[in-house]
Formats: C-alpha cells, structure tokens, sequence
C-alpha cells in the first residue's frame, strides 16, 4: 500500500490539473447512478442522520469520497494512485457533549479501497457503505472509540437538486456537479460506544455529488443544510461563501411531503450568522446558530452541539464543521432535524 504521505501528495496535485468544462444536462438513472462515475474528478456519498435510543440523542455522518488524480492516469503501473478513496465517520453524542470522528485514506485497486461503478458497494477497509437490491443501505464503521451498523431504509423517491439534477454551484457553468438527494432514510441498527452497544432508529439522509469542478477560484467554502422535516417535507439550503463572508452563490430546495420539488433560484437562500462558537483546536469562529431565509418559510438552524468540529487533515486536508442540527420554523415551532456543514473558517478549502 502507498503510503499516506504520498496518497496526499497525490490528492494535492490532482487539484490542480485537468481540462474543466461545463457539465451536460443531467440524466441520472437508478440504479446506475447510486455507483461511482471515475471519469469526473470528484465524487461523494454522504450520510448524515439523528438516532435515539429512549431519551438518548446522537448524530451520525459516513461520508465515502472519490477523487481522481489526473497526474496518475498515465502511468501503465498497477499500483498508481488513480483513482484515491477516502472517508470520514463521527458520532455526536449529545447527552455526553462528544464528538467521535475518525478516517481512512487508500488508493482503489490496492483490494482494500473500493468505489465500482454501477451501484452503491463503497469499502475502505473495515469500513462499508452498500446498497442491496431492495435499495437499502448498509453502514458498517469500526472506528476509534465508536462503531456503527445501520439499515437505512429508502421511504421516498431520490430528489433530484438543480435542474434534473445538475446543480450550478458557482457564475460559471463548469461550477456544477451532478447531485441528488435520499432525505427521509429510516434508520435502525446499533451504535457501539466505548464498548457498549446501544439499539437505535431514527432518520437519516443521503447526499451523492460527482463534478469535475466546484469551488469559484473566489470561493473559500459553504455553509449547507439538510433537513428532514418532522412532517415528512425536506429542507436543502446551501451558499458558496467569499472570503469577506458574503454571498457568492447559493441555492437549494424545498419538498413537501408527497409533493413536487421547489428548486430555489440565486438570492432565494439567505444565511444570516446568529450565534458563534470558537473551537479550542483551530480558533474558528463557527456560527452555530442561523437564521435561513428561503421560499418555503423563515427557519432557526440550532446546532444541538457546538463542538462538532472535524479535523480531516490526515485525509483530506482540512478542517471544518459538520454536525447535528435542529430546525424551527418562523413561529418558532419545532418542526426537524438534520446536519449542517460549514466549510473555509479554519482555511481555504481546497477541491
């Protein structure tokens, strides 16, 4: 196996090379699209989700991440780093103020790593993320200090974000990635804790991206909500942020439950900081309270922890906010949970 110095080095160059061009109009098709799409630089599966155990709350994220190296794709060796996967866990325990995180980092084909093409049947090696032909999905994650084994169980057609699918993320039309959403996963199984397994169920959900390019070179990262909504709706809101702190793109959607999709248009999602909490490791001031504005109504986005920062630098290099949240609506009722993500206070980030 290479080692891990040299995988990062690689995922480094690769971000730097590559012919960008603007991406077709989307056509995803299941089961087809649930795999890995190795011609495009970038690719993620990112499950996020709140269980309970009785009175008891966690948060959980496994997120498996592709990336091409284009300096690699020459090479007629087999053990070159063409294509790296990657992947992050962590475990909010909320009662016990915790957060538990770990990550892997390999090449594919070392017959440790995996991301195939064709469905979901993602590994990096003990850890899994495979969907079965009910269309259900497994994770399995050993991880330092906590463990995870979930069904999640699809209740609700994919949302396609974007235009059918293909999500602008920037001014220009190579900023965008193929992206569709599973909200309401229902999530059952087990999470192991310092030793201790505890039967959980809850609600989860999927996000899939794969794009050859993302970030405006103005950008330094986003601020992205997803929410499962206690009435079966879903809630996605994003904004590519600049380094001032404003607005440089931003967008989302909004599905009632049973009903169509609203596809946000530029200016319809308007994230405004309320509170901020500064991490003790990277001095980042993260706002872990918002107000976002969207179509569907006004809601209060509370983190139901502030410590949920992230150090991925033995992975991918950056460190950034990801973590369980709770949302009320303008009236101030509580009405879902979910995660939000908030990328580029610590640093740059670089994809």
């Amino acid at each position: 196996m290479i080692a891990r110095r040299e995988l990062l080095r690689a995922l480094a160059a690769s971000a730097f090379v590559g012919d960008v061009r603007a991406l077709p109009p989307a056509r995803i098709e299941f089961p087809r699209d649930h795999g890995a799409h190795p011609p495009l630089r970038t690719e993620w599966w990112y499950v996020t989700g709140r269980l309970t155990a009785g009175a008891r709350e966690f948060g959980f994220q496994v997120t498996f991440f592709r990336s091409r190296v284009d300096t690699a794709q020459a090479l007629q060796s087999r053990f070159a780093a063409k294509q790296l996967v990657f992947a992050h866990a962590a475990l909010t325990d909320v009662d016990g103020k915790r957060l538990w995180h770990d990550q892997r980092i390999a090449r594919e084909g070392s017959g440790i790593a995996q991301a195939p093409i064709g469905g979901m049947q993602l590994k990096l090696h003990d850890w899994s993320l495979a969907r079965d032909g009910s269309g259900a999905m497994q994770a399995r994650i050993t991880a330092n200090g906590f463990a995870l084994d979930l069904r999640l169980q699809p209740t609700q057609a994919p949302l396609l974000q974007g235009d059918a699918g293909l999500s602008r993320k920037g001014p220009l039309p190579a900023q965008a990635s193929y992206y569709y959403s599973e909200p309401q996963l229902e999530a059952r199984g087990a999470v192991t804790l310092q030793g201790k397994r505890i039967d959980v169920a809850g609600r989860a959900w999927l996000d899939h991206e794969w794009s050859e390019e993302v970030l405006d070179p103005s950008a330094v990262g986003w601020d992205w909500i997803g929410m499962n909504l206690d009435d079966g709706g879903a809630l996605t809101a994003f904004r590519l942020r600049k380094p001032d702190g404003s607005t440089l793109w931003d967008g989302g959607s909004f599905r009632p439950r049973g009903g169509s999709p609203y596809v946000f248009s530029r200016g319809e999602a308007v994230f405004s900081a309320q509170r901020r909490w500064t991490s003790p490791l990277s001095q980042a001031s993260y706002p872990v309270e918002w107000i976002v504005r969207t179509p569907a109504d006004f809601y209060t986005v509370t983190a139901a922890l502030d410590g949920q920062e992230l150090d991925s630098r033995a992975s991918t290099g950056a460190i950034y906010w990801e973590g369980l949240a709770r949302l009320r609506d303008s009236n101030g009722r509580a009405v879902g949970h979910g995660y939000l993500e908030m990328t580029g206070y610590a640093q740059r980030l670089r994809i």
